[in-house]
């Protein structure tokens, strides 16, 4: 076991819940560690059906990094499968999950892609707030036993990776990319879009 491999496995079982923890704690870390990211389309959504047009373009890049840093999650996990912590028989599991590779966590590459990309396409305040609410995403994941530390430092840095790949193709696509699905979502949308319900 490497050094780095050691101090993940000691702040999971530092970070992990015990058996007799609180049921309310138990009870919260698992709507926000399964529910919360269901906010994340509600999100984009908002920013599509009552956004500028601006918005809209900074929510469809959003969603190519987000899809991007998933599609690397996959490739890592294919070349580099590591064990979950209940695979490894460490710490208390809370909620079942599959026993497939835990890093880096796909709940928080989709809260951390969705947040940085926010952040630096001027969105600046729900960015930081996504970012934030990924914090508690990353602990609720850890104690309740289904993440490591280092899934979630992972998923933070193939965001980031997937945002400096996207940024350079967004800038040059994005613009033509934005207006033909203004186009297609004008089309779709008409009747709503008429009765004011979305915008335009």
């Amino acid at each position: 076991m490497t050094h780095l491999e050691a101090l993940n496995q000691a702040l999971f079982l530092t970070l992990n819940g015990a058996p007799d923890s609180p049921w309310w704690r138990i009870a919260a870390a698992t709507v926000v560690a399964d529910d919360l990211i269901l906010l994340i389309p509600l999100l984009l959504l908002g920013l599509w059906f009552w956004g500028n047009d601006a918005r809209r373009n900074v929510a469809l890049k959003a969603c190519l990094v987000a899809l991007l840093a998933l599609g690397l999650n996959q490739l890592i996990g294919l070349i580099w499968p590591h064990p979950r912590p209940f695979a490894l028989g460490l710490g208390h599991t809370f909620i079942p999950h599959a026993a497939d590779s835990s890093f880096p966590s796909d709940h928080m590459t989709v809260f951390a892609s969705i947040g940085i990309a926010l952040f630096l396409g001027r969105e600046k305040p729900l960015g930081t707030l996504v970012l934030l609410v990924s914090l508690s995403v990353a602990w609720a994941r850890i104690y309740l036993g289904v993440h490591f530390p280092l899934d979630m430092l992972g998923a933070v840095a193939v965001s980031g990776i997937s945002q400096a790949v996207v940024t350079p193709f967004w800038a040059r696509v994005g613009d033509q990319t934005t207006r033909l699905a203004l186009r297609l979502y004008r089309t779709l949308f008409a009747w709503p879009i008429a009765t004011g319900w979305i915008r335009r």
